[in-house]
């Protein structure tokens, strides 16, 4: 449990506030899949659509695609 949280709120307050630092410290991703997205060099956008903790839909915009291709074209 992080120190900044009480302990003595309820285990779902608890996981929420947990749940806000994590998206707020941009750590959503697993380390699996951010190592992947650093060795393409990715800087597009990612989306993903969640509800009652389910993953519906996820996308991505291809922001490398172009910035790959001008680099071949030099």
């Amino acid at each position: 449990m992080k120190q900044d949280m009480s302990p003595d709120l309820p285990a779902e307050e608890r996981n929420f506030v947990e749940f806000r630092r994590k998206v707020r410290a941009a750590e959503i991703l697993s380390a699996a899949v951010e190592q992947l997205l650093r060795s393409l060099h990715f800087t597009g956008r990612l989306s993903v659509v969640v509800k009652n903790g389910t993953v519906l839909k996820s996308g991505y915009e291809e922001g490398y695609f172009s910035q790959r291709g001008r680099e071949t074209q030099l």
